[in-house]
């Protein structure tokens, strides 16, 4: 169990278009809590349209809220480890895959590193991350953008089908 006081909010975008993408984002999901991460909610899963590739299966997203006492750096190599434990292996960018963990947002810090950018630096393009991160948090402040994540989904230029899927 964490200590309140100690833990930073995370939110983690889940997306899977491989296998059996319910259950695969389910596992991720159960594997992301251990003594080091605490899953504090999930949102709904919405089916969305690829992005970047198209000729593949529609994903099964949703967001989650952690509360973890792991550094960003060291939360993003857990990430890793649990896309690899579940089978990750992407062969085209922005192609298929089975599952694909992604730090959105890290309390309100704003990162900007090779290796890990924070907050994400296209969630908030993307039907598949806004709708279900503004089921979780639709007050959560964007700390470049300084503007809520309702009203960020409100101005979504182009959005892409993405459609609740029911639980």
């Amino acid at each position: 169990m964490l200590y309140r006081n100690e833990a930073h909010i995370v939110y983690v975008g889940v997306g899977s278009n491989l296998g059996d993408s319910r259950q695969i984002c389910q596992q991720a999901i159960a594997l992301l809590g251990s003594h080091t991460m605490e899953v504090q909610a999930c949102s709904s899963f919405y089916r969305s349209t690829p992005v970047g590739y198209s000729p593949q299966p529609h994903f099964l997203n949703a967001v989650v809220k952690l509360h973890t006492n792991l550094p960003p750096l060291k939360l993003l190599a857990r990430l890793k480890a649990v896309e690899k434990q579940l089978g990750k292996d992407i062969k085209i960018r922005w192609g298929p895959r089975t599952i694909d963990l992604d730090i959105l947002m890290y309390d309100n810090l704003i990162i900007d590193k090779e290796s890990l950018q924070v907050p994400h630096p296209r969630m908030h393009t993307r039907s598949f991350v806004m709708l279900p991160l503004v089921e979780l948090a639709p007050q959560l402040i964007h700390p470049v953008w300084e503007m809520s994540m309702r009203e960020l989904l409100e101005q979504l230029e182009n959005p892409t089908e993405c459609i609740k899927v029911e639980s």
